[in-house]
């Protein structure tokens, strides 16, 4: 169904080229769009017209017409004056009219097609039978992002997005929740990861979205077929979560660059919990008081180099051993050897994930 403002907008259109008012309805004489200065039908005449056998027809000095949506009546659309011309200008407009319907139709098909294919909804023979009734090319290089805000946002219309992206023909945006909408963008041969990373921040850039924190986008890996699109949107989605616990401070978030903190997100709790055991026991890494985190987090920035990380955190190099050679007394790592240090930084992603999982409504 074609909005009422579309409506209006194609009739004020109209009527500035012919000159003419034009009304639209529905099947019950409710007024959808109008550039009459007045009400020009009854409720009883329309529904009158509507059952009637007759396509077009004169009441009361002006023109009805039925348009038709796939054999469907739609609307009923009057135009002023019965004369010869009025007709042959209802037909156009009746044309036109109907030459909206097909192509919102279309669009709506559209819209429907890629949620379920995101939502891994199709059968392999649905999705090629359907992309080829559709004009969607099967076999194109895709890329899904994702973009969401924690809060309630007025740039976010899925019209915004489009006018962004340009209207390329071949990128979809869609949304499957209230939360965050869904970009499938067609990727050039040429472009690479760089690209992606440079379009992410072009959209939050043209969007005007504060860089504040509760705003993210995240995508997905390129993907060579339109079967695989779905595979993107479920890296999208991790990418989205996993920047969430693990690098809250960025606003684009690529699946690629996960790392570790990918394998941590998929891990059971139970599981990271009797890690955390066995490590420290019954304490946790993020027991510590705030110099010791600081010092640590700061230590693992520099690559384990202590002369770097003293000069940073404005110590003596010895302050920053006897530190290290505290913490390693109480938890029996010591940070200075590769293998402690992983198993530490480990243990903090995991603590941090696990925080995060508890935060979560279910």
């Amino acid at each position: 169904m074609i909005s009422n403002q579309i409506l209006q907008t194609t009739l004020d259109g109209l009527k500035g080229i012919s000159r003419t008012d034009f009304c639209v309805t529905d099947m019950d004489g409710k007024v959808l769009a109008s550039t009459f200065a007045q009400s020009v039908c009854g409720e009883g005449e329309v529904s009158e017209f509507a059952n009637s056998q007759a396509d077009s027809q004169v009441v009361k000095g002006n023109q009805y017409f039925k348009i038709y949506d796939d054999h469907q009546l739609e609307y009923i659309l009057i135009v002023d004056s019965a004369g010869d011309d009025a007709y042959t200008l209802g037909k156009l407009v009746v044309f036109q009219i109907q030459g909206l319907l097909t192509a919102y139709k279309e669009r709506f098909n559209k819209d429907n097609f890629i949620k379920n294919l995101l939502l891994d909804n199709l059968l392999l023979v649905d999705i090629h039978n359907r992309a080829k009734k559709l004009h969607i090319e099967v076999d194109v290089r895709r890329v899904v992002y994702i973009l969401e805000n924690s809060e309630d946002r007025d740039y976010g219309s899925l019209e915004n997005i489009k006018n962004v992206l340009g209207g390329k023909a071949g990128d979809f945006v869609t949304a499957v929740d209230e939360k965050s909408i869904i970009i499938v963008k067609e990727v050039s041969p040429s472009d690479d990861y760089a690209q992606l990373e440079k379009s992410a921040n072009a959209i939050l850039s043209a969007l005007g979205v504060e860089r504040d924190g509760k705003t993210h986008i995240a995508y997905g890996t390129i993907v060579k077929e339109l079967k695989e699109v779905s595979r993107s949107y479920k890296e999208a989605k991790m990418a989205l979560d996993v920047g969430k616990i693990f690098f809250g401070e960025r606003d684009v978030i690529a699946y690629s660059s996960l790392g570790i903190g990918r394998l941590i997100y998929q891990l059971p709790i139970p599981l990271c919990k009797m890690f955390i055991r066995e490590i420290f026991d019954n304490h946790s890494p993020d027991d510590f008081d705030e110099e010791t985190l600081t010092t640590i987090n700061k230590f693992f920035e520099n690559s384990l180099n202590v002369s770097e990380t003293s000069r940073q955190l404005y110590i003596h190099r010895n302050t920053l051993v006897y530190r290290l050679d505290k913490l390693q007394k109480s938890t029996g790592l010591d940070l200075r050897v590769f293998e402690d240090a992983i198993t530490f930084k480990i243990a903090l992603m995991v603590v941090k994930y696990m925080k995060y999982m508890e935060t979560l409504d279910y």
